[in-house]
């Protein structure tokens, strides 16, 4: 990544990753002015009382998804061994203080942040981006984030400058839905936690 670049960060198991991931990450490309989103794929998950798929599995499948040059995937978080975004964060700036991080999750995420270790922290380190999925659009809004830093929030006309200013600084932008998630993969049995990387399909 060089110096004074605009990176969208995208966290999450990836477990599975689908379409609605890359829908997600070309929106953010565009709604933030972005040069590159990185899926930051998790070891695991505080939240979730499941662990998820093994990591090489999951990388492999997320690179198979994946073809537009401006979206990567790392692991990051398992080689640095953070636990908690708001590490991960500052890990990422120390490695390279001079881009520009955005932290990116669906209106979803927003809900429920305020059960995320030291949220507050991570409003107070990067930019987020929040980008509208189905159906939480409105618990979104009246989440305990969006309430407390509610004069930070810049409107959806205002979303390219997101990446570069001071912060805390949040944008809610809404776009098109595509209604799919992990977990209803997962159920529906295409994506089986206990197979190895040789029987991943994508």
């Amino acid at each position: 990544m060089a110096p004074g670049m605009r990176v969208g960060i995208l966290g999450g198991s990836f477990d599975p990753p689908h379409s609605g991931h890359i829908h997600l990450s070309l929106e953010a490309l565009k709604r933030f002015d972005l040069d590159l989103v990185v899926w930051l794929v998790s070891p695991g998950n505080p939240l979730k009382p499941n662990p998820p798929a093994k990591m090489q599995r999951r990388m492999a499948a997320a690179r198979a998804l994946i073809t537009h040059p401006r979206i990567r995937v790392s692991d990051f978080e398992m080689r640095h061994q953070t636990r908690f975004t708001h590490e991960t964060l500052q890990a990422l700036q120390t490695e390279w203080p001079a881009c520009h991080f955005v932290w990116l999750m669906g209106a979803d995420n927003l809900s429920q942040f305020h059960r995320w270790d030291n949220w507050r922290g991570i409003m107070q380190t990067v930019p987020v981006g929040v980008l509208a999925r189905p159906g939480l659009r409105i618990a979104a809004r009246n989440s305990v984030a969006s309430r407390v830093f509610r004069a930070s929030r810049l409107s959806g006309k205002q979303s390219r400058l997101l990446s570069i200013g001071p912060v805390p600084r949040w944008c809610f932008v809404n776009m098109p839905m595509r209604d799919i998630s992990s977990s209803e993969i997962r159920n529906s049995g295409a994506w089986n936690r206990e197979s190895d990387t040789k029987s991943c399909e994508t």
